[in-house]
């Protein structure tokens, strides 16, 4: 785990080498296939626990790529979120009824300059009462075999994940030509709102830089924390990574992006110590911008729709490449021969353009219940590093 460690801190700092493999967003209801993730507990609180030694357990065995496995139980500090004053309204559409991934539909209720009003600062509420206890009662039911410890939340901002949650994504991008005014107007409650909620995240203590993973990828740097942090001394921005995305703006383009997205909270991810930006949208046209901008840019999500050789190009050895492979290449049948010809494209990018760079399979709404294209696709990442890289040892 320590020379994982040294690896990842190297990568995110940009000292090139054998890049990080992981796997996220497991469809666990698809995975229990020999009763290995039944839980047994009936306490709750129990229960949690047994569900993350199991999990953690199988994906070992199974497809560990290159996970990081702490010495500790972490326990997530408590408190209350009031929300932004709306609640999604809309429908679902399940393809399994097992599966927390469903297709949304959302009714717009920012139509209207009045609807505006409806947003609303959400209020937290700290509990470091409840902390204790769950920290006390954490380690009774561990008996030693493992630390406890407490920890904060990872730093994101999403504000177009929320407006398009609250109205759908289609009047979104016809606002954007037909109603600029109103969805600036939208955008700038829904940032000051999320603003504050952030700032009384740093007030109360409720930030993280401690855990070895942030929004799915590697988190080790010698920038985060940027300071050393005494006994019970809680991380600022400036000890933190903070990631964003604008997933609904896709299609658009990286003058508008800039217009209806980055300049709205650029000061926050200025202050943090680390930014990483992307999710599923391609950036490949967008990268200049998001550099100009984003002074503590370090990591920049690479997804399967991106063009792979512009952002290689782009990003250089100035940041990390966040390739994000395509979880359709496990969805029905894992064919090596696919999975292969896709890493070494990236390989190969990389090293052409000099990029520190990381493999993180995420998004997997589906294996179609087989286990084994989880195992396949990890063994043959795994092996074709091997082939540029020397077989790894760890």
């Amino acid at each position: 785990m320590q020379e994982r460690r040294r690896r990842w801190t190297d990568n995110n700092d940009l000292v090139a080498g054998r890049p990080p493999v992981l796997l996220f967003e497991l469809p666990w209801h698809e995975l229990n296939i020999d009763g290995k993730l039944t839980l047994t507990c009936e306490n709750g609180f129990a229960r949690q626990i047994e569900e993350h030694l199991r999990r953690t357990l199988f994906q070992w065995e199974h497809c560990p790529g290159d996970m990081f496995v702490e010495p500790v139980y972490t326990i997530l500090k408590s408190c209350s979120y009031s929300g932004f004053g709306l609640e999604y309204i809309g429908e679902a559409l399940l393809t399994d009824e097992r599966s927390g991934i469903r297709s949304h539909s959302f009714v717009d209720q920012l139509a209207n300059e009045s609807d505006i009003e409806k947003i609303k600062s959400p209020v937290i509420v700290p509990f470091p009462e409840k902390d204790a206890e769950d920290m006390a009662l954490a380690s009774e039911l561990l008996g030693g075999a493992l630390g406890v410890e407490p920890r904060g939340y990872e730093l994101t901002f999403y504000p177009w994940e929320l407006i398009t949650s609250f109205r759908g994504a289609n009047p979104i991008l016809i606002d954007l030509c037909d109603r600029p005014g109103h969805l600036h107007a939208v955008m700038r409650a829904i940032t000051d709102a999320g603003i504050a909620s952030i700032e009384q995240m740093e007030k109360f203590g409720l930030l993280d830089c401690r855990s070895p993973y942030q929004f799915y990828t590697p988190a080790f740097s010698k920038s985060v924390p940027a300071r050393p942090l005494g006994e019970g001394a809680p991380p600022r921005f400036s000890d933190v990574w903070i990631r964003s995305t604008a997933q609904v703006f896709s299609s658009v383009s990286p003058s508008m992006h800039e217009e209806f997205d980055v300049q709205y909270w650029k000061h926050i991810a200025n202050r943090c110590a680390l930014t990483y930006y992307g999710c599923c949208e391609p950036l490949h046209d967008k990268i200049e911008m998001l550099r100009k901008n984003l002074k503590t840019l370090r990591k920049i999500g690479v997804t399967p729709w991106a063009d792979e050789e512009r952002c290689a190009e782009q990003i250089g050895c100035g940041y990390v490449f966040a390739k994000k492979p395509n979880p359709a290449h496990v969805a029905i049948k894992a064919d090596p021969d696919v999975i292969r010809a896709e890493t070494v494209k990236t390989i190969e990018l990389c090293h052409k353009y000099g990029c520190p760079y990381e493999f993180a399979l995420k998004d997997i709404s589906t294996v179609s219940y087989k286990l084994e294209n989880l195992s396949v696709w990890d063994k043959t990442v795994r092996e074709t590093l091997d082939a540029y890289y020397g077989k790894q040892g760890v």
